[in-house]
């Protein structure tokens, strides 16, 4: 049980954590905290917190569970913010996509109480932000991962664990590096395709005609392209290296691709899409498969 739960960014991530935890009876007490005086009011009026802190050190004074869930370019600030303040039996977590950033930020301004962070991941989640868009469903059969790193104290690393399977979620721990790579190639690169794909159709002037027509697939793999821009512009630049080694090996394939269809090399074109085809039927044909989008 969760005495005290301190959620640090009230929105999809965070709020839906508390709905969750509030649903299963396993926390007496929730207090949110946002930059946003709107987003806090909203939250506690829609039952997501019981009570709006208005600054970071109220917001984790007392608290044993603290969750942050604001964008990457803000985890430094709350690290910052919180640091000071902390009970001693705190145990704090987040939910954010670049994990090494996060974890540098932590140790930076955590120092000795660092030990209390369990770096995590809930690889859930939806296009829509803010508090209204929180649901206590959301992590139910999706994945949390959690890196802990060597000094990371593994009692705190149980309680963190023990806390996300109470969502429903399935936790498992990684390799801090791992995890950045691996959720550059399925999450931060389709992200980033999906922006600019978007983007790019709508700077031609027959756009509304284009996207008028648009086909459900279409419409599927540009879903992803009405996240949260800030969140995103965030976590590309938090997982810069990954993200950049895996867009040269894009352009290498899109390069053979394209001299392909210039130089009319269909059997080179069945092979790419005949070998895609394989691994996705393959890998996505278990109907017992755990969600790992984060939208």
């Amino acid at each position: 049980m969760i005495n005290r739960l301190a959620i640090i960014g009230v929105g999809l991530i965070g709020g839906s954590l508390s709905l969750a935890l509030k649903k299963k009876g396993a926390v007496n007490e929730v207090v949110g905290y946002a930059r946003s005086e709107e987003a806090r009011s909203q939250a506690l009026e829609l039952g997501i917190i019981d009570q709006a802190a208005g600054s970071l050190a109220e917001a984790v004074a007392s608290a044993d569970m603290i969750f942050i869930a604001v964008p990457m370019g803000a985890m430094a600030e709350v690290f910052d913010g919180i640091a000071e303040h902390l009970n001693p039996e705190a145990i704090i977590t987040d939910g954010g996509s670049a994990k090494s950033q996060v974890v540098d930020a932590a140790r930076q301004a955590l120092g000795d109480k660092f030990r209390q962070f369990v770096p995590g991941h809930p690889i859930a989640g939806t296009e829509k932000s803010g508090p209204s868009a929180a649901f206590a469903e959301l992590y139910q059969d999706h994945r949390v991962v959690l890196t802990p790193v060597a000094d990371t104290d593994s009692a705190a690393t149980a309680r963190v664990k023990a806390m996300w399977q109470l969502t429903g979620a399935e936790v498992f721990e990684m390799d801090l590096a791992h995890h950045d790579t691996v959720l550059a190639a399925t999450s931060h690169l389709p992200h980033v395709l999906a922006f600019n794909l978007v983007g790019m159709l709508a700077e031609r002037d027959d756009c509304d005609d284009v996207l008028r027509y648009a086909a459900g697939g279409f419409r599927d793999f540009s879903r992803i392209a009405s996240s949260d821009a800030v969140m995103w512009r965030d976590i590309c630049l938090g997982n810069r290296e990954a993200i950049l080694a895996l867009l040269e090996q894009y352009h290498q394939g899109m390069s053979r691709i394209e001299k392909a269809i210039r130089d009319g090399d269909g059997a080179y074109l069945m092979e790419v899409f005949a070998r895609a085809k394989k691994a996705r039927d393959s890998r996505f044909a278990d109907p017992d498969l755990i969600d790992n989008s984060e939208v």
